[in-house]
Order: structure tokens, then C-alpha cells, then sequence
């Protein structure tokens, strides 16, 4: 990585997440693939967002990233390791990156790594199975845009993307025969040797098994060892009802397979909420505006509106209705998530004609002419 992700959003090194989060949304929307077609700059520069936000939004990334600045991603431990800054295994816009997974990453990795520096191991985490040191998958991350009334119902966003799977030959193992490599003698299964330089004792990877903690003697031929093999995938998400503009769904294990056995990543995705041309959404209610006859306002009445899910709904209007009133109808807002509704409010506007009969000009001046007499009718 070698650009500022506070240039690349265009912001300040002191910006809230609320305006990191919204100048992201701003580019990404700017220079998304699909509002540029086949421009290979746009699609540089979106990927170059993505990946900043991806340092910004996360505390510890963005911690670490104003610390030791660039240094503190280097060696492939990036926002997208393993697929260079602006990695992208999907066809539509969408991209990947690690939240924790096999490639260091955040203010833990980083102190992992100091730790086996000093010859302390890596106690910090990681995946441990059967007594060696295996890596997880990448997380992958998607964004969907969608219709205020797909929230509404729910809706199911198909994705379709390359990335790493179990290899089917050797069940993941990385061998010849299918079978769990035995552990590495040389490191015990900890995929790490201890050497002494002065004072310290330094941990590097193991020279016998490269770090895996297993010694392959026989690699599968498909995989060749790596116990994962690139395959297109299609991953149906389902978009629960009511869900809220901005929300981040999570599919565990769904993300790409680790290597050599190792446990997979997980499936992230973003859901974005185009404004409604009809309703305004405000937590779990929603904001309609209608306009009403004078005289229906004055004296009351009934209008017939539509709401979201295309029902049609009467709605009493009270007499002396002002312009500008809301008017609350229970429980005909969006699902809440708890088997409920919030509300609908209807915002009330006037019509006025731009023509007139005689008639209706001589009632109208008949009513004006007694306005003195009811103060605030006008």
C-alpha cells in the first residue's frame, strides 16, 4: 500500500467514523463499476476506496495505521493481503478483505508478530488444530443496493465471485492421499523455530514445513499442497424484513476455505437503501406526503391512500386539518424486527386549482368577505 486512505476519502486524520463512513458511500457510489462501464480508472479508484475504508471503519486498523503508517501493512498484511491494494475476486463492484483471518491484520496481528520478535510465540490468537498452526481463510465483504420496499418485504441478493475453496481431491489436507499431513518434526506442530541472537530469542517460520506446522511429503497434485483451489461460486443472501439502511449481514464460514485445513472465512454484506420517491423512512416509521382539497381539510373528510406493500388504506381527515399536519396511522411502517410495525405518518398538503368556474370565484369572494369574522382562517 502506498497511498494515504485519508486522501483517498478525502478526509481529515481526525474525522468521525459518521463522516468517514459518509464521504466512502459519496466515492463509492461515484466510481462504482456499474456507473462506469468499462472505465478502467473508475475501477481503479473505487477499488482504492474500498480498501481504504476498510482501514478507517475499523478501530484497530486505522489505530494501527496512525501509528507506524504504511509500515504497519506491510509484507502482505494490508486491509486486503494476499490480492495487493485494490484486490477484487468479485465480478460486480464487490471486493474482499481480512477482519482477523489467516492474513495479518489489525492491531492484534501486529502484536503477535512483535511478540515472536521477542520470543514470546504467538499467544495472541490464531487457528490451533490438533496441536499445529493453521491459517483461516480471508472474510469476504459484498454491497448491495435496494428498494425501500425490498426492505420492507425482505429480499434474497445473489452473488456471484471466484475464491478459494476446499480442494475436493485431497479434502482440504494438501497431500497426495487426502490424508492430514504428519505434524513437522522440526517445530513440534507450532509452525515456528526459536533461535538465539544476543539476549533474544527470535521466533521465525519453520525452514521444514514453511510455517504449516505439518510436513507434506507428497503434495496433491490438484492443489499442489495448498489444500485450496479457485472456484466461481454463487451464494444466495437472504435480506431479512425491516432490515436498516447500513446494516452489515454476516454468513459464518462462508467466506474463502484456509488453507491446508484450515477453518474458512466469513461472508459479509452491506446493505445501502435507495431513497423512495413516495416514502421517507425514519426508524421504523415511515413519512408520506399527500395533498388535500381546501375544503376537505376545513371540514373533514376521507382520502384513500396506498401503502408500501400496494394496499389501499381510507384515511379520516378531521375537520380544520392544518397544511403541514401529520397525521399518524398505527402500525403500517416497516417491520421492526420484533413481529411488529411502526407507524405511517401522513404529512398534509393543499391543492390548489389554477382555474376556476364564475361560481367558484363568487363563493370563494363570499367566503373572503367574512373572513373579519373568523379570525385565523386565512
Amino acid at each position: 500500500m502506498n497511498k494515504n486512505p485519508y486522501e483517498i476519502l478525502g478526509v481529515t486524520k481526525d474525522a468521525s467514523d459518521v463522516d468517514i463512513k459518509k464521504a466512502y458511500h459519496k466515492l463509492v457510489m461515484k466510481y462504482h463499476p456499474d456507473k462506469n462501464p468499462g472505465d478502467k480508472t473508475a475501477e481503479e479508484k473505487f477499488k482504492e476506496v474500498n480498501n481504504a475504508f476498510d482501514i478507517l471503519k475499523d478501530p484497530q486498523k486505522r489505530a494501527a495505521y496512525d501509528r507506524f503508517g504504511d509500515a504497519a501493512f506491510a509484507g502482505g498484511n494490508g486491509a486486503s493481503a494476499g490480492a495487493g491494494f485494490g484486490g477484487n475476486p468479485f465480478g460486480n463492484g464487490a471486493f474482499h478483505f481480512n477482519m482477523g483471518g489467516g492474513d495479518m491484520g489489525g492491531m492484534e496481528d501486529i502484536l503477535r508478530e512483535a511478540m515472536r520478535g521477542f520470543g514470546f510465540g504467538g499467544g495472541f490468537g490464531g487457528d490451533r488444530r490438533n496441536g499445529t498452526q493453521q491459517q483461516s481463510g480471508r472474510d469476504l465483504l459484498d454491497e448491495v443496493v435496494i428498494e425501500l420496499k425490498d426492505a420492507f418485504f425482505g429480499t434474497t441478493h445473489t452473488v456471484k465471485f471466484s475464491s478459494a475453496v476446499k480442494c475436493e481431491k485431497c479434502n482440504g489436507n494438501g497431500t497426495a492421499d487426502g490424508k492430514p499431513a504428519p505434524t513437522c518434526k522440526t517445530c513440534g506442530g507450532t509452525g515456528y523455530v526459536h533461535a538465539r541472537q544476543g539476549f533474544f530469542a527470535v521466533e521465525t517460520p519453520c525452514p521444514d514445513c514453511n510455517g504449516l506446522g505439518r510436513k507434506i511429503d507428497k503434495k496433491c497434485t490438484a492443489c499442489g499442497g495448498i489444500g485450496t483451489i479457485n472456484k466461481q461460486r454463487t451464494l444466495d443472501v437472504k435480506i431479512p424484513a425491516g432490515i436498516q439502511d447500513g446494516a452489515r449481514l454476516r454468513l459464518a464460514g462462508m467466506g474463502e476455505a484456509g488453507p491446508n485445513g484450515g477453518r474458512a472465512g466469513d461472508f459479509y454484506l452491506d446493505i445501502r437503501i435507495k431513497p423512495d420517491k413516495k416514502f421517507e423512512r425514519v426508524g421504523d416509521d415511515l413519512l408520506m406526503h399527500i395533498d388535500i382539497d381546501f375544503p376537505t381539510l376545513a371540514m373533514g373528510g376521507e382520502v384513500e391512500i396506498e401503502t408500501i406493500d400496494d394496499k389501499k388504506l381510507s384515511v379520516k381527515i378531521p375537520s380544520g386539518t392544518q397544511v403541514g399536519e401529520r397525521l399518524r396511522i398505527r402500525s403500517h411502517g416497516m417491520p421492526n424486527g420484533r413481529g411488529g410495525f411502526g407507524d405511517l405518518y401522513i404529512e398534509t398538503g393543499v391543492i390548489v386549482p389554477k382555474k376556476l368556474t364564475e361560481k367558484q370565484k363568487k363563493a370563494l369572494s363570499e367566503f373572503a368577505g367574512i373572513k373579519s369574522e373568523k379570525k385565523g382562517w386565512f
